[in-house]
């Protein structure tokens, strides 16, 4: 497999985000989205398959992971403004459209991004995160769902949040992440949370969200949905329902027994199913 690649930094307004790219100028695009605690570099495992298999992969650090884009209002983190920063990673690589992946909260925003800007998407690929309208039903609805997301409360709280994250040597963030991913990429996740603001930046992503999180309309590009039973923070009523919120050929793939951390803990298998639906779109 092919593991070249670049970190370039792109000026978006008056914030600049650095890039992972891989793979040749020329390759089919898509863009991959990180979520929390993570970095890009979460996608480090995936990506030599996606490059092998033609595609040209930018993996942003997203808005408050990356230094020079790590504003300090909550208000900077609301939903749209994550939207707005995928559309112009697209057009600061004068790229039309792309296909999108996102995991966990990089999920969250590329369902947006495909429900608010459907032109710029040529596939989605969701993992771990259902559509947010399907989350926002269980959050209200389901009692387990409420259960596994009790940890939410906490992220909201500003200061507090950062305060028990990073003490002892980060050992609650670290612990967030299990056994499953290598070590030596949770090192690096928490090297950048680690840097003065970011995690400030991070958690307040979870302190802007608002109702409109969780109103969006169903999405209508071709879509895949993984799930993963072993998940503690995303419980199967949400991600059951997910399907009725695409309006599109849609696939929801289950991976038995694998922890949140799917493309640290089953690259492989996340691989089969963004390359699936590239395919198929």
């Amino acid at each position: 497999m092919t593991d070249d690649s670049r970190n370039d930094r792109i000026r978006l307004g008056e914030w600049e985000f650095d890039v992972v790219v891989a793979g040749r100028d020329d390759g089919v695009p898509i863009v991959l989205l990180h979520g929390f605690p993570e970095s890009a570099a979460s996608w480090r495992p995936v990506t030599p398959r996606l490059v092998d298999a033609g595609l040209r992969v930018l993996a942003p650090n997203q808005r408050g992971y990356s230094p020079g884009a790590r504003p300090s209002r909550v208000e900077d983190y609301r939903i749209g403004e994550l939207v707005g920063d995928v559309v112009g990673l697209l057009d600061a690589y004068g790229l039309e459209s792309a296909h999108l992946v996102g995991h966990d909260w990089g999920a969250a925003v590329a369902w947006h991004v495909a429900g608010l800007r459907p032109e710029r998407v040529r596939s989605l690929t969701a993992v771990s995160v259902p559509h947010t309208a399907a989350f926002g039903w269980a959050l209200r609805e389901d009692a387990d769902q409420q259960r596994r997301s009790g940890y939410i409360g906490l992220l909201r709280q500003e200061g507090k949040a950062e305060e028990v994250l990073l003490e002892d040597d980060s050992r609650r963030l670290r612990a967030m992440f299990g056994d499953g991913p290598d070590p030596a990429l949770v090192d690096e996740h928490v090297r950048l949370l680690s840097q003065p603001g970011a995690l400030t930046a991070a958690t307040n992503w979870y302190r802007a969200m608002t109702r409109e999180f969780g109103e969006l309309a169903p999405v209508r590009v071709p879509t895949t949905y993984v799930w993963s039973t072993a998940d503690p923070a995303l419980g199967p009523a949400a991600a059951q329902r997910c399907g009725e919120f695409v309006d599109a050929p849609y696939r929801y793939v289950v991976l038995d027994g694998a922890s949140h951390w799917i493309p640290e803990e089953r690259p492989d298998a996340l691989a089969d199913a963004i390359l699936a639906r590239v395919a198929q779109a």
